[in-house]
């Protein structure tokens, strides 16, 4: 921007009281700035009073690097030649140069106003507006410029930055198909142009326009950037083998190629592509060597705050995310990425802050306005209601509704209240029975992703020979004790309801359960639950599952493994429920889940075998199916159909099936409270 004005005093009379001036003003018609300082320095020396040596004495300085000292030579000469135009043109540009834009808006408004059609005044104005991001008045100004200095290269290079600033204006408005109209003006006096394609490729990335983006990525004459961006597609369409791919030949063209933008970019996209292949070992390796070639760079720091967001080193993550906020509070990936880890740790009053942050210096940024909609959906009044109907080859058959409501106070405390109804009948025995449930839980937030969960509810049965009331409920702490660990340890308290014959038996069973998952940056998995349970029928059972598990894809989600199930009874009870003294089933399955567009589903089945006390072992499968659709952004419909065969819930030989509807609504789009 300090380049812009012509300097209209190298067309002037070049000889002053019979000093030669001319190497000085070759010198800043070159650039070379330095040394037209030394020159101008010498002329002023000898001539003080020398008008047009001070003048260029203080551009000389100013594009050197010094504007403060340029803006008090420009207000010494205005001292000493009040109202000189061409001397204020100069001031107007220190102004320009010392970031003081509002001043040199209302220095060049007059500039403007004595002289409409000064070419130096209307650009220095328009550049002065361009910077105050008033970008509508800067164009028509720069427009005025061209039409008294028609082609001025200058010019023509301000008008293109301006539209290049209107446009990032309109998306933020998100109006992106007129920012694209503006941008494609930039080529009638610049064909080709990288910002203005790198611009383009921009907006049709967020709008997720990925044939356009690949095609104007391939019109790119610089090859790395061609190749950087190319991996970003690919990313964009789940494709991470060739993201990589295009990562790593851009990396090859920068091996004996010293700019260092070149290195910054490509390292770093090369390192996004490995976190996105799950390659987190590499990734370590090479953010090492980038630490001793650029030690303490905020790409750097960058880059392993987004390891640790990958690695589940979320506190690590909010460390180095704060050291890059302590150099640069107006950091954007400082104050996202902080937002995002603080949010992955469970603290969403932390993540609300530092994504409103966000906002504030990025006005309308897609993606922190995505951030707070996600908190403020979490935080919001939601309600459950469920239909299912059950059967099995026993010739029972149940019918249940219920309903849940989800009532957060804050981001600590939650509420729930529950009601539920199920009936059930066998056929053949033409015994039925009914069993109503409420509930209310609080849910609180201990510490970040922990949590203690509570509830307590009242049940209510009418069976063909007994009808009681009794309370259950549970209480829970649900923890994330390492990174990719979870772990969940709890008592709880419920009715054995199978079917009316043991309804009419009353029986409650008291469970004390721990269930931990513990996952790993290669996708491996490895989930355990184990449940001891002692029945108001004197009998006690104990219940092991454990899985071990392999993450295969992504997008969709692709699952699968092995497991293992161990279930034994203290004393046993055929006549009324399944209760063997040793029960063994160890089966494979695959599971695959993913949504497109509004539509989510899911798919999971398993098959094996079972063993019965020391009976031979006997084939098991299991399969269920769930489809769900969003009707509105706040009401979400699905159903769902299970069917299984597996002996634990009552003998062998058993067949189970179950077919269901559900639907969640969100009441509001924001919270209940105001303030997290």
């Amino acid at each position: 921007m300090r380049n812009c004005i012509t300097f209209l005093l190298l067309i002037t009379y070049s000889f002053c009281q019979g000093q030669d001036m001319q190497t000085g003003f070759n010198y800043l018609e070159k650039g070379a700035y330095e040394e037209a300082t030394i020159f101008f320095e010498g002329i002023v020396k000898e001539f003080p009073t020398n008008k047009t040596g001070r003048l260029c004495l203080g551009r000389a300085i100013g594009l050197a690097g010094n504007p403060e000292k340029a803006k008090e030579l420009f207000t010494d000469l205005l001292i000493d030649f009040p109202s000189n135009f061409e001397i204020e043109l100069n001031y107007a540009e220190a102004l320009l140069w010392n970031k003081e834009y509002a001043q040199a808006k209302t220095h060049y408004e007059e500039l403007v106003k004595k002289n409409p059609q000064d070419f130096a005044a209307l650009l220095g104005y328009a550049n002065t507006l361009s910077n105050l991001k008033e970008y509508d008045a800067a164009l028509s100004l720069i427009n005025k410029a061209l039409l008294v200095s028609p082609g001025n290269k200058s010019a023509l290079i301000s008008q293109k930055y301006m539209r290049l600033g209107k446009a990032a204006q309109l998306v933020e408005q998100e109006q992106s198909e007129m920012a694209l109209t503006i941008l494609v003006e930039n080529f009638t006096y610049f064909p080709n142009d990288f910002d203005t394609q790198q611009s383009i490729i921009n907006i049709q990335l967020l709008r997720n326009d990925l044939e356009e983006a690949e095609k104007n990525t391939l019109q790119l004459k610089d090859r790395i950037s061609m190749l950087t961006g190319l991996s970003l597609i690919a990313h964009k369409r789940h494709d991470e083998k060739k993201a990589l791919s295009y990562a790593k030949e851009a990396l090859q063209l920068i091996s004996n190629k010293p700019e260092r933008t070149d290195v910054i970019r490509v390292n770093e996209r090369h390192i996004q592509a490995l976190l996105w292949n799950g390659k987190i070992s590499e990734v370590k390796k090479e953010i090492v060597l980038l630490e001793g070639r650029f030690p303490n760079e905020e790409f750097v720091l960058r880059l392993k705050a987004t390891l640790g967001m990958y690695s589940g080193q979320l506190k690590k993550s909010i460390g180095v995310y704060q050291n890059i906020l302590a150099k640069d509070s107006m950091s954007f990936d400082g104050n996202l990425g902080i937002a995002n880890a603080y949010k992955g740790q469970g603290n969403l009053q932390q993540a609300l802050y530092f994504a409103e942050k966000t906002l504030k210096f990025y006005p309308n940024q897609g993606d922190a306005k995505k951030l707070i909609k996600e908190i403020q959906n979490s935080l919001s009044p939601t309600v459950e209601t469920r239909a299912m109907y059950t059967a099995d080859n026993g010739k029972n058959e149940a019918q249940g509704i219920s309903v849940t409501a989800r009532i957060p106070f804050s981001h600590r405390l939650v509420s729930t209240v529950g009601y539920g109804y199920r009936t059930t009948e066998n056929k053949l025995s033409k015994q039925m029975a009914y069993n109503t449930n409420a509930s209310l839980g609080l849910d609180y937030r201990l510490l970040n992703n922990t949590w203690i969960c509570s509830q307590v509810g009242f049940i209510k049965a009418t069976a063909p020979s007994n009808n009681f009331q009794d309370v259950n409920g549970s209480v829970f702490i649900k923890s994330r004790p390492l990174p990719l660990q979870y772990l969940e340890v709890g008592y709880s308290r419920n009715l054995q309801n199978f079917n009316a014959a043991l309804i009419d038996e009353q029986i409650f069973m008291n469970n004390f359960t721990v269930n931990y998952n513990m996952g790993t940056n290669i996708g491996l998995g490895w989930y355990t639950g184990y449940t001891h349970t002692m029945q108001t029928d004197k009998n006690s059972r104990d219940l092991l599952f454990t899985s071990l598990y392999y993450n295969f894809g992504k997008r969709p989600i692709i699952k699968g493994g092995v497991n293992y199930q161990y279930l034994s009874y203290k004393n046993q009870e055929p006549a009324l429920y399944f209760s063997p003294s040793k029960y063994q089933a160890i089966e494979v399955f695959a599971e695959i889940s993913g949504n497109k567009g509004k539509l989510n589903y899911n798919l999971n089945a398993a098959a094996g075998l079972q063993y019965l006390e020391n009976d031979p072992s006997t084939s098991l499968f299991r399969i269920e199916a769930k489809v769900g659709y969003s009707v509105t952004e706040r009401l979400r419909a699905s159903a769902y159909a299970k069917y299984s065969n597996i002996a634990s819930a009552t003998a062998t030989g058993f067949e189970y099936a179950e077919v269901g509807i559900q639907l969640n609504w969100q009441l509001s789009k924001l919270p209940l409270f105001k303030k997290l």
